[in-house]
């Protein structure tokens, strides 16, 4: 007699009151994994797609293959831009639960990765963020902080004149493109400005985000076969920080196979890499990003992490997974791996530290000081209704002009 058939419902291997089993994760040693030419055929690299890229073991050496060549400078740097990343998330947090911000969503424990991938790019590389990947705009010293919380705030001097929900910036100067607050669109927008950087002439590549939860969206799929097809020069992002809103990874397929398994799949040259790790970021992203820009195609990358915080400030995690994940998770924290490969190099104490944070602390305070000058959602000098009528049409049609006319006669400032 034949059985009935039945279905598999993935289920997480933590939930609140018990401690994740976080075997599944299926991690490789530290410089056990082999580097290619960046040549290599994306046939390939099945093998790298399964098993994790790691530069740093566990007493902080940089070891194998994959350790990258940088700089004194370059690691502080580096050191940096997480700490201040962390930093600016820790005061919006707190900015927005004293209802000065609407809405805020920190990038807590995955810092190395837009700090480290910021660094492997040029100038005019183009960037199609999700909404945790603000270190990619406080690695550049071209993007002033006043500015970004001025975005947040969405005041009077908001540059995208709260026409976005906090946290999703638009610079194009720093080749962060608008952010879209409807998951996996920046997948797909990403090939397609890689194909006409390609159409053009150009020589610069873009870089593509998405979390593990939006690989389940078609636009996923719809941009790693135009990728694929016409070799578009992008990096894809997939960030697998174990959650999506509320569901394991495993709902959106990483369970029997990996993120980056799916990219061999489609012919596409595939990484899976300790996103915690900030050398293995910093090698993997530059390996991928000069591929692209020798015309060897496009590269996934899977950036294996973890969210230590809610999704956003509208989450409560502890509902739906163990409240002491993070503290458990077998990767570490990337600030505290960069900063005991820095000490034991010789190149930090903890005094410096101490020094750097709170120098960094001292700089979001005043940045927050200055951009709440113009206004916060709390006391209000928000962007004038009028300007919803502006920067839409070059020739504003008649019956937009007749509908600001009202605007301005019940108090819009013009």
């Amino acid at each position: 007699m034949t059985e009935p058939l039945r279905l598999h419902v993935p289920e997480p291997t933590g939930r609140p009151g018990c401690h994740t089993d976080f075997s599944y994760l299926h991690l490789s040693p530290a410089g056990a994994v082999p580097k290619p030419p960046i040549d290599v055929v994306p046939r390939d690299t099945g093998e790298l797609a399964y098993s994790l890229v790691r530069v740093l073991d566990e007493e902080g050496r940089a070891v194998g293959p994959w350790a990258p060549e940088l700089s004194d400078a370059q690691l502080l740097r580096g050191l940096r831009t997480m700490l201040k990343t962390r930093i600016f998330d820790a005061r919006m947090l707190i900015a927005q639960r004293q209802k000065k911000l609407s809405f805020y969503m920190q990038s807590l424990g995955e810092e190395a990765i837009g700090s480290a991938h910021a660094m492997a790019l040029q100038d005019g590389d183009m960037c199609f963020p999700t909404y945790r990947q603000q270190s990619l705009l406080i690695a550049r010293d071209d993007v002033p902080l006043t500015d970004m919380i001025c975005q947040l705030l969405s005041n009077e001097r908001d540059p995208l004149k709260g026409r976005q929900l906090p946290v999703m910036y638009s610079i194009k100067k720093a080749g962060f493109f608008s952010i879209s607050g409807n998951l996996a669109t920046q997948f797909i927008q990403a090939v397609g400005w890689g194909m006409a950087s390609a159409i053009k002439g150009d020589t610069k590549i873009a870089s593509g985000w998405i979390g593990d939860g939006a690989t389940a969206e078609s636009d996923f799929h719809t941009a790693l076969t135009f990728a694929h097809v016409y070799r578009a020069p992008v990096v894809l992002n997939v960030v697998n920080n174990q959650w999506a809103i509320s569901t394991f990874q495993a709902i959106a397929g990483g369970e029997g196979v990996t993120f980056a398994a799916r990219g061999v799949g489609c012919g596409i040259a595939s990484l899976r890499v300790d996103g915690n790790d900030f050398l293995a970021v910093y090698a993997a992203s530059r390996w991928a990003a000069d591929r692209a820009r020798s015309n060897l195609g496009p590269t996934l990358i899977e950036w294996v992490t973890y969210r230590a915080g809610p999704h956003s400030t509208s989450d409560d995690p502890s509902k739906y997974r163990p409240a002491d994940d993070w503290t458990r998770f077998p990767l570490g924290d990337p600030i505290g791996r960069l900063r005991q490969h820095l000490t034991l190099r010789g190149l930090w104490s903890d005094a410096q530290h101490e020094a750097l944070q709170q120098e960094l602390e001292a700089e979001v305070a005043v940045a927050q000081k200055a951009a709440e000058a113009f206004g916060t959602l709390a006391n209000g000098h928000i962007p004038s209704a009028a300007s919803m009528f502006e920067d839409v049409y070059k020739d504003m049609p008649a019956h937009l002009q007749e509908q600001l006319r009202q605007v301005q006669a019940f108090g819009g400032r013009a």
